[in-house]
């Protein structure tokens, strides 16, 4: 629902163009305190206009005597802002607006200066308080706030120069937790987590029935990775293994290691979303990849995304500097309504959208805009027998919903282990195998919000319309945790971009947890690769048997059938008798005789990896483990993560003749089946042929086509043994029911 201020009782303060109350100074920073007990009416609402102009004198973090800084605007403890970097300044100029709505003046402007440091910490430069109680109404102010370190207060760190004006507005309506605020200078965007008073919800909840979304994402830059040339060479070798770094925003993505070679093939997409209104700047680093110590860093290069044209692909060939070489990109701007917000009424509910809907995503549409799938609607209804996170016994329960890199959250419920949220979200999809995530926290003013629960519900799985209870589940996703999550959502989408899509290279998600070497871990991938590998030891001692005629009668049968496949056997039988054990399969699914038991190895194995990581958190903590053994660090992760590929890739293979997920495996039937005509009436040679010359002229027709497996492809959307047990649905507990709690209590 819409939290929106209605101004009352402010024509005083407008005639007087001041405040009536008096502030004292705390420092020197312009830090106040109200010293009267006179308070502004609670539904008032200021709008506080910033220009970050410039910086003077900062202080020099990098080794070559300058800094990249950026400044961070803070206030009541959450950041509302955050400006550009500026590369290698001292004096950096910014000029960047901004329009921030605060309820309070009581708060101060919280400014706080970083070195920007690309994959390490970034560098404290300094922090200064502005006193928004000294700041006059409608009237503009320079501002010069002298930095300084609170550890070290007699250290001076420079200047940063601000023009503020304030002013009283009337009617501003914030749409959720992430207000999307505009200036009338220069739109920016601003998230901002509003701790609302019972009388502004109160007043809310006569605006619900306004009917109004607002687009979250503005856009999406379409990043093609095609090469590198003439790079510096950073080994004693003569060459590098270069990798790339981009970063928009908080969105980051990291390009594949390519060994020995100072010219890169890349030859990778990125899709990122564009949040700011003139585009922001992407930052591109190339790196030289040292196994056993710190990364060498090759160079670096930006693309302002404002100096592009939309709907049209630019090539471009960037130069790098502070290093030598050159990086040749494809960047395509398309203007994005895949992300939408409202509240109580989604689009489906009105018949005419629904009926568009339908429409888009029609059959008679299959070849048109293939990377438009479908389309899916999130009603986040309610919580119920939350975990209590605060002191009191309490939460500030909030919902972050997540499908592949979009992501949105609610409102906060305070003080409340039982929200109502009724919140709606919509998304476009480009993937129907994509996984719904829905993560519960609580919001902390100081600190990090802390995790109360999450759920993972793949698209193929979700019956529409269904208003459904899932039970919270840990960080890993392996068993329950307190709480019950209500959703409601439906999924809309075309089965024929469905198939193709099944068929391209899957999207990578930009913010991951990095590697870390875990002993479990390492134990968990051992124990899949060697469940994997004994499949076809079982099967070679099987096939042994038969050669010793153990078995009399078994090893007639498999003479006979030897000489009968050896004599006829044609190329065509190969996709037919794989047809025929998916048939079997289904045909004891139907008749009750499922084999696909729910793993309880692997689910009792991610149980325990859980309980290590909680003890591997602590150890870190205390002896610092992992920095001094770094290189086994990552030869380790580097052997866990090709387990994990392995056995992935093998379970992924029996899931799918077991039908973990039918509509993948009626793709493998149709393509069985194609396999399986062709191989019959075309001659082999013919289709080698057209394989070839396939092969040898695609960089011919196209020559920034990305090379992709099909079949790997469509083997990483089939879930393996260990994402089928994440994807689980636990069943609710009637007996912890919060519902059921009142009833017994009542009685």
């Amino acid at each position: 629902m819409h939290y929106c201020c209605i101004m009352l009782g402010i024509y005083r303060l407008k005639n007087t163009g001041s405040l009536p109350f008096l502030c004292a100074q705390k420092n020197n920073n312009n830090v106040g305190t109200c010293t009267t007990d006179y308070s502004f009416p609670n539904l008032g609402m200021y709008q506080l206009d910033v220009t970050l102009k410039n910086g003077s004198n900062l202080a020099a973090r990098d080794r070559g005597g300058t800094s990249d800084p950026y400044v961070k605007f803070k206030i009541g403890g959450k950041e509302v802002f955050r400006s550009k970097t500026i590369h290698k300044n001292l004096n950096p100029v910014w000029d960047e607006k901004v329009c921030l709505f605060i309820d309070s003046i009581k708060e101060p402007l919280y400014v706080k200066v970083f070195d920007y440091d690309f994959g390490l910490q970034d560098d404290f430069m300094g922090s200064a308080f502005l006193d928004l109680t000294t700041v006059e109404l409608n009237s503009s102010k320079d501002v010069a706030l002298e930095l300084r370190d609170p550890q070290h207060s007699d250290h001076k760190l420079g200047t940063i120069h601000l023009a503020v004006s304030l002013s009283i507005k009337d009617n501003v309506c914030i749409d959720s937790p992430l207000s999307i605020l505009k200036s009338t200078e220069q739109n920016t965007i601003i998230k901002k987590n509003w701790k609302r008073s019972s009388k502004f919800q109160t007043q809310s909840l006569k605006l619900s029935d306004l009917h109004r979304r607002s687009q979250v994402s503005r856009g999406i830059v379409s990043i093609t990775l095609i090469e590198g040339q003439e790079l510096k060479a950073m080994d004693a070798n003569g060459l590098s293994d270069p990798y790339v770094k981009f970063r928009l925003g908080h969105q980051k993505y990291k390009s594949k290691t390519l060994p020995k070679t100072l010219n890169p093939q890349w030859r990778e997409q990125i899709d990122m979303h564009i949040f700011e209104e003139q585009g922001g700047v992407i930052e591109i680093t190339v790196w030289d990849k040292d196994a056993g110590k710190r990364d060498d860093f090759i160079g670096r290069c930006h693309v302002d995304l404002s100096t592009l044209s939309k709907e049209q692909t630019h090539k471009l060939k960037l130069k790098l500097e502070e290093g030598e070489g050159w990086l040749v990109l494809l960047v395509t701007l398309t203007a994005s309504a895949a992300i939408a917000v409202s509240d109580t009424v989604g689009c489906l509910e009105d018949q005419n959208e629904r009926e568009a809907i339908f429409r888009r995503y029609s059959l008679m549409r299959s070849l048109t805009n293939l990377d438009d799938v479908g389309f899916v609607q999130v009603k986040i209804v309610r919580a119920e027998g939350l975990m209590a996170a605060d002191v009191t016994g309490k939460s500030d329960p909030f919902c972050v919903v997540e499908v592949n890199n979009d992501r949105l959250m609610t409102q906060t419920v305070y003080k409340n282990l039982n929200p109502e949220w009724n919140k709606v979200f919509s998304f476009n999809i480009k993937d129907i195998h994509s996984v719904l995530e829905v993560t519960v926290y609580d919001e902390d003013r100081d600190r990090s919000a802390d995790f109360l629960g999450k759920v993972a519900v793949p698209l193929l799985s979700i019956q529409n319309g269904e208003q459904k209870a899932y039970v919270l589940k840990n960080k890993q996703l392996t068993g329950p945790t307190k709480g019950v999550i209500y959703l409601e959502v439906d999924v809309i989408f075309n089965a024929v971009k469905a198939c193709l899509g099944s068929l391209v290279p899957k999207e990578q998600k930009y913010i991951e947890d990095e590697p870390r070497l875990s002993k479990q871990l390492l134990l968990r991938n051992f124990i899949r690769m060697k469940r994997c590998a004994m499949v076809l030891v079982n099967a070679a001692y099987y096939i042994n048997s038969c050669f010793d005629w153990d078995s009399p009668q078994r090893s007639l049968a498999a003479f006979l059938i030897f000489l009968l496949v050896v004599w006829n056997f044609e190329l065509y039988m190969i996709p037919l008798a794989l047809l025929l054990l998916l048939a079997w399969n289904y045909f004891l699914i139907i008749s009750g005789k499922d084999t696909r038991a729910h793993d309880t190895v692997v689910e009792d194995m991610l149980e325990d990896e859980e309980e290590e990581d909680d003890k591997d958190d602590k150890d870190c903590e205390k002896k610092g483990f992992m920095n001094k053994l770094y290189a086994i660090q990552e030869v380790c992760v580097s052997v866990q993560n090709v387990l994990d590929e392995v056995a992935s890739i093998a379970e992924r293979i029996k899931n799918t003749f077991n039908w973990t997920v039918p509509f993948l495996t009626w793709l493998a039937i149709i393509a069985l089946c194609l396999l399986t005509a062709v191989l019959y009436f075309i001659p082999l040679r013919y289709i080698v042929l057209v394989w070839g010359i396939n092969k040898f002229t695609k960089k011919i027709r196209n020559p920034y086509m990305i090379d992709n497996n099909e079949i790997l492809d469509f083997l990483s959307r089939v879930p393996s043994d260990m994402q089928v047990v994440q994807f689980h649905e636990l069943k609710p507990d009637a007996r912890d029911s919060p519902s059921k709690r009142k009833k017994n209590n009542l009685g």
